[in-house]
């Protein structure tokens, strides 16, 4: 039997030692704290096949530290189960959309989360982390299904059709030139669909959303629709973000657009090239999304 690698977080100690009093014959766990950077270090390290959150009291900043690493464990492949009392995973779910991809409530014995996590790795095996990497002249696997669906969305814009309602560049509010027109519009261009995801659900209260899954995709959304603030992913397959930025500024229709680079480098070289490029500003991932919204507020009101 086939023993998968479990790691655990979250404030709920009682449930976690019971997870290793029970399962840990079947399975190989391993705790991390609930830091976004512990995350990220143990994902790497320990290469787990599910992440689990015990979740306790988590306040809301903690919930976000998770959403935040969801894009990193998506990289990876790693689903993310969720087990608390019902009131609080609903609690949790509203501050962080489409996270979990399981939820078990509690009172719930480790012997049975055993049994059902096991059951969902079995039902939703682990894809293989070693795609075909993108190199001059052809693209991953990966990148090939998404540009079947960006060929799709291009002939779409290309004849007329509402481009706003797919799922590579989906407005939310109504967009611009509708009844909500007096809220201020953002596009995020990322090539991370839990990102997207996650960066809408911060903005949409208060602003028109809408998202395009790659540079070329949001190129040519702004050959049809205006947005007053961009948030580009510095690093993206194809057409980086850097790319863009200049095709931007060399257009007359979009040389005046705002854009705030939102991106994963830290190192010193890499934030002076982006610099150099004069976004409006340059938000490090994870995303804080007080953060985020002050910045935005900032630039556009």
């Amino acid at each position: 039997m086939m023993k998968y690698k479990v790691l655990v977080t979250g404030k709920n100690s009682p449930i976690i030692d019971d997870l290793f009093a029970q399962m840990n014959n079947d399975f190989e766990i391993m705790t991390t704290s609930i830091r976004h950077d512990d995350i990220v270090r143990h994902l790497n390290y320990f290469e787990p096949d599910v992440f689990v959150c015990c979740i306790f009291n988590e306040t809301r900043d903690t919930i976000n530290q998770i959403a935040n690493a969801k894009y990193r464990l998506t990289e990876k492949y790693v689903p993310v189960i969720l087990i608390g009392a019902k009131e609080e995973c609903d609690e949790f779910e509203k501050i962080a959309v489409h996270v979990a991809d399981m939820t078990l409530y509690r009172p719930i014995a480790g012997a049975m989360i055993g049994e059902k996590i096991r059951k969902f790795l079995e039902e939703h095996p682990k894809k293989v982390e070693e795609q075909p990497k993108e190199e001059e002249g052809a693209l991953g696997a990966e990148l090939l299904a998404q540009g079947a669906a960006m060929d799709g969305l291009l002939r779409e814009l290309e004849s007329g059709g509402k481009a706003a309602q797919t799922p590579q560049a989906a407005q939310a509010g109504g967009g611009v030139g509708t009844k909500s027109a007096l809220r201020k519009h953002v596009l995020v261009v990322d090539d991370n669909s839990m990102m997207l995801k996650l960066i809408k659900e911060y903005l949409h209260e208060k602003y028109d959303v809408a998202t395009a899954a790659s540079g070329k995709i949001a190129l040519k959304f702004l050959e049809r629709k205006k947005t007053d603030l961009i948030l580009l992913d510095y690093e993206m397959p194809v057409v980086n973000g850097p790319a863009v930025l200049e095709q931007l500024r060399a257009s007359d229709a979009t040389k005046n657009i705002p854009v705030v680079f939102l991106t994963g480098v830290t190192e010193t070289k890499k934030i002076q090239e982006a610099l150099i490029l004069k976004p409006q500003s340059y938000l490090l991932k994870p995303i804080n999304q007080q953060k985020l919204l002050d910045t935005i507020e900032k630039i556009i009101g």
